[in-house]
């Protein structure tokens, strides 16, 4: 709902319930993905009973955790990705290498993850290239107006593809925790009261706004006009609705950020931020390493509290540290908080400050610096045009 929002197209509390609804229509869609997450990452075959059940936890600990780090410094990392690193960590710290299926990471997570934001943004450029081309003898204000209502139709799209893809993940998971419990067998389908569980949180977490990462993705990236919104939002839907037909775990972040930054590659004229666009990347690139060696720690740190008490208290006291830490973020974001009423401020880039030099003065230098001091201080006085003058006597001196 980025786009919409920084176009106005939609005022933001309604952009976020509307979204958050087609959130949970779309949960109901696909269970493709669902099941490449709970039958395409840990092989089952290794592990059992409550060793699946801490790497599944542990390995959720790390995704949130990353997940809010990034959530507090509003860069639109994938969720999903840190959802997939956090098991891929705790599954090598309980299992060993081997307890991973690499072949389906590699061929449902990584290369998806590299190409999805290459084909969104090359299509999102065409798309808004051939927009401008064919609506030039438009006048500016009917453009946007009509554009404005297409973005609807279009962000509501996505919606409900984020739906068929993103609330599959979680889905995926709380049936490795029912295979875990033996309360399902891994042949199984998902239970319908696990897809309503999971529809309702990511429809919640839609709801309550992510702000940060809306400011980012709708300010930061590019100046958004509606035409360019209605490009990105069309790549975007298009592409993970393919995928969640495929059942590729598909970061929709990834989708929505090439799309957006396509626009402004499509668009003649418009800025693009290319600083904020790298430290997205870089941060897309650490994701799965760094939620794998959170959800390896609070593997190891549960496994050694287990044997010296019980697995049990080793759970508790890895929920316990996730708490500390969330509530320590989230303590954080209060600090300079990002609410509907000020997503779509004007974004103003950070810029370094200039490092002040000290030097230090010797007795051969005094009279220079002073009468460097004495030029400026005149120049001041007397205005820019008499500087000339000012200069000439000073030399003369």
């Amino acid at each position: 709902m980025a786009t919409s929002i920084a176009t106005g197209a939609l005022k933001p509390k309604v952009a976020v319930a509307l979204s958050a609804i087609l959130n949970l229509v779309g949960a109901f869609l696909s269970i493709e993905v669902a099941k490449t997450v709970g039958k395409e990452v840990v092989n089952l075959n290794l592990t059992s009973g409550s060793d699946l059940m801490i790497i599944v936890f542990t390995g959720l600990v790390g995704g949130i955790t990353w997940n809010l780090l990034t959530w507090l410094l509003g860069l639109p990392s994938s969720s999903s990705h840190a959802l997939f690193g956090g098991l891929i960590g705790a599954t090598i710290a309980g299992l060993g290498l081997s307890g991973v299926l690499w072949t389906s990471i590699v061929a449902k997570v990584i290369i998806p993850a590299v190409a999805a934001p290459l084909v969104a943004g090359i299509i999102s450029t065409v798309g808004t290239a051939l927009i401008y081309r064919f609506t030039r003898s438009v006048g500016d204000e009917q453009k946007e107006r009509g554009f404005r209502w297409g973005q609807v139709g279009t962000a509501s799209l996505v919606s409900l593809a984020h739906g068929t893809n993103d609330a599959q993940k979680t889905m995926g998971v709380i049936f490795l925790a029912l295979v875990a419990s033996s309360s399902i067998d891994p042949s199984a389908d998902i239970p319908f009261w696990v897809k309503l569980t999971c529809a309702a949180a990511i429809a919640l977490g839609t709801y309550l706004g992510g702000w940060r990462i809306i400011r980012t993705l709708g300010k930061g990236l590019v100046e958004i006009e509606s035409p360019q919104g209605m490009a990105a939002e069309g790549a975007s839907a298009a592409i993970i609705l393919t995928s969640s037909h495929f059942g590729m775990a598909l970061s929709t972040t990834h989708v929505a950020t090439g799309s957006i930054l396509g626009t402004g590659l499509g668009r003649k004229g418009a800025e693009v931020r290319w600083g904020v666009a790298g430290r997205m990347v870089v941060a897309w690139i650490i994701t799965i390493p760094a939620a794998a060696l959170v959800g390896a720690v609070t593997w190891f740190i549960g496994h050694m509290v287990a044997m010296v008490s019980n697995e049990l208290v080793g759970a508790l006291v890895i929920f316990a540290l996730l708490v500390v830490l969330a509530g320590y973020m989230w303590h954080r974001s209060r600090q300079a908080p990002v609410t509907h009423d000020n997503v779509n401020d004007q974004w103003v880039e950070e810029e370094p400050e200039t490092p002040v030099v000290e030097q230090t003065e010797t007795p051969d230098q005094d009279n220079a610096l002073t009468g460097t001091m004495v030029h400026a201080k005149v120049g001041e006085i007397i205005g820019h045009d008499s500087r000339a003058g000012a200069h000439k006597h000073f030399s003369n001196q």
